[in-house]
């Protein structure tokens, strides 16, 4: 394939991305003068690329500041990459690992307007019934159920953790509001017979580059088997196998 660096290069379009990358790292509109200073492109030519970029709208330019700012094509674009992300097959490699690993059955779970849904499934070697499979909508007191309450903003979820605690006592409330306080705090998450008698699970999110959760990678298992605090090798294994599986989708700690 040859040096990257020794490829020809389009120089034209360097300088155009190079003014887009400066409008997005900005963080908030930009006025002409402020892009003439920062690039030190002539004004004549880096008036042509801003409206060459405006007319193909990945800049808008707002007609009364004269600001600019990143364009409805620019986001388009972003949306359809992040649409692209196949979730299944991006996490299913690191399930099969975490399976090996734990020799647990090993579940994928994301958002549906159901509540989370168990999509993908690698069963232990022992092939236990664990009141679950794929299509089954997991309940709050589950491992993914606590991840995606805790983590997941907006009407959506707060109108399915209204529904799930509709007919809690409040004692059951109380304690699972401090659960979901504690799932916040430590980034993992345990269960104790949400599923099935005698069953365990423990939970992992999946974030993306905005540290919204988009997933989450649940172990369960028997009750004596599955970790239940986060002092288990088990536990803090996963926790590893979380922030490396977020990052393939552009997470990172700062």
């Amino acid at each position: 394939m040859g040096d990257p660096k020794n490829r020809v290069h389009i120089q034209s379009l360097l300088v155009g991305f190079s003014i887009i990358d400066l409008i997005a790292k900005h963080g908030k509109p930009i006025k002409f003068n402020d892009i003439h200073r920062y690039t030190q492109i002539s004004k004549s030519n880096l008036y042509k690329y801003l409206n060459t970029l405006a007319t193909l709208g990945v800049l808008y330019r707002d007609p009364k500041s004269g600001f600019y700012s990143l364009g409805s094509a620019l986001i388009e674009y972003g949306m359809a990459a992040v649409n692209q992300e196949d979730i299944v097959q991006k996490v299913t490699p690191y399930l099969e690992e975490i399976n090996l690993i734990s020799k647990e059955t090993t579940l994928l779970a994301v958002w549906t307007h159901q509540g989370p849904m168990i999509i993908k499934m690698i069963h232990s070697r022992a092939g236990l019934n664990l009141g679950g499979q794929v299509g089954t909508i997991l309940p709050i007191q589950s491992a993914g159920g606590k991840l995606f309450a805790a983590f997941m903003e907006g009407p959506l979820i707060q109108d399915w953790i209204k529904q799930e605690t509709r007919s809690f006592t409040t004692q059951e409330y109380t304690l699972i509001e401090k659960e979901l306080k504690t799932v916040r705090k430590e980034s993992i998450s345990f269960a104790q017979e949400a599923l099935a008698p005698s069953i365990a699970s423990a939970g992992i999110p999946v974030f993306n580059y905005n540290r919204e959760i988009i997933g989450a990678v649940i172990i369960v298992g028997f009750q004596n088997i599955i970790p239940s605090n986060t002092n288990h090798p088990l536990s803090r294994y996963l926790l590893e196998k979380s922030i490396e599986i977020s990052s393939q989708f552009g997470f990172s700690i700062k």
